[in-house]
């Protein structure tokens, strides 16, 4: 169910420019069908939610066909025009360098960069609003990126954690676990994916595929004899939407 300002709508609302296209349908016949009540305060919030889980579907499936490779920290590169690589592996954005430019960067000349999973997932939000918010906003945003990894998510990005939703969505943030990983590859104890709607998930070092794939390619990396299978985790992470939508919101009123 949708409730905009306290009203349940059963129509897609009209907003000048916006034609949903495919995936921004089924997300709202998944809201509009579901237990859970999602409540917004406009029209707006809701539309740019539809725009930024697309683009966040848009830039994983970019980022898995570039050229941008899988290297645990201790082996991570980057473009040095635009990030300095810390001694944890870490990418931070380059002095002078504009945060809009650099994380475009990362998409147009993709060989030069590997990181592991959890990194790309964040490089993948920020791709996703580069998309979606004006340059100038963007930069605003974020003028200080330091890609490493969940532990080093700027405010602003405003990534939620929920132990357990109702609706799985495109554009969500999930995990599968691998319990049972060998000590030898730790870099296969689980995967961070998005899903990516109709039963597909992208994780970095995977590529795209479905969770039975991507669960017996994490239960080749168990130690020997184990009976634990990898799984998918009920959490899931998803951006704050009314939050960015209200940064937005402001700065078109400036």
């Amino acid at each position: 169910m949708i409730k905009i300002s306290g009203a349940t709508i059963d129509t897609l609302p009209l907003q000048e420019g916006f034609t949903p296209n495919a995936l921004q349908k089924e997300i709202f016949e998944t809201l509009l069908k579901s237990s859970e009540v999602y409540r917004y305060d406009n029209a707006n919030q809701l539309i740019f939610e539809f725009k930024l889980r697309n683009s966040i579907v848009d830039a994983a499936r970019d980022l898995s066909r570039s050229n941008f490779s899988f290297k645990v920290f201790r082996k991570s590169m980057c473009n040095a025009d635009y990030w300095q690589r810390t001694d944890e592996g870490g990418f931070q954005l380059e002095s002078g360098i504009k945060p809009y430019d650099a994380i475009r960067d990362i998409y147009q000349h993709s060989s030069l960069y590997g990181t592991e999973c959890s990194t790309a997932m964040i490089i993948v939000y920020y791709k996703a609003l580069l998309d979606v918010l004006p340059e100038e906003l963007f930069n605003k945003l974020f003028p200080d990126i330091y890609l490493m990894n969940w532990q080093h998510i700027d405010r602003d990005l405003a990534i939620a954690d929920f132990s357990k939703v109702a609706d799985e969505l495109p554009g969500d943030a999930r995990y599968f676990k691998n319990p049972d990983v060998d000590p030898m590859t730790p870099e296969w104890q689980g995967e961070n994916v998005f899903f990516l709607g109709n039963g597909k998930y992208y994780g970095h070092g995977i590529g795209i595929a479905n969770a039975e794939t991507i669960i017996k390619a994490l239960n080749g990396a168990r130690v020997a004899e184990s009976t634990k299978t990898a799984y998918l985790m009920d959490s899931v992470k998803r951006p704050n939407f009314k939050y960015l939508a209200g940064k937005l919101e402001n700065f078109k009123r400036i």
